[in-house]
């Protein structure tokens, strides 16, 4: 399988993504796709994100997110070296 994000495998996950209309119609999508350890990754590194954009320091993180300094560091450098996905999700009016 092709590593690259314009597989066709990729482009049908996000096609399926984009047409979905509502939180819960999305919900239903990623549980049924990832396993519940997945959930929890994806979610904590959004949180952690959310966090760093806030000038949260590495402790602060850890004790709040349950994450360790390696998924920090790569969550930050994902961020600087990011085509905006972060910066577009923590902006949703979805994200508190």
């Amino acid at each position: 399988m092709s590593n690259t994000v314009h597989d066709e495998n990729i482009a049908l996950f996000l096609d399926s993504l984009t047409s979905l209309h509502t939180v819960d119609d999305v919900r239903k999508l990623i549980e049924d796709v990832c396993t519940p350890q997945e959930i929890r990754t994806i979610a904590q590194r959004l949180a952690v994100a959310k966090l760093l954009r806030e000038e949260r320091v590495y402790a602060d993180i850890t004790k709040i997110t349950g994450a360790s300094t390696a998924t920090i560091s790569r969550v930050r450098r994902s961020m600087e070296q990011s085509r905006g996905g972060y910066d577009l999700a923590l902006s949703s009016k979805i994200v508190r």
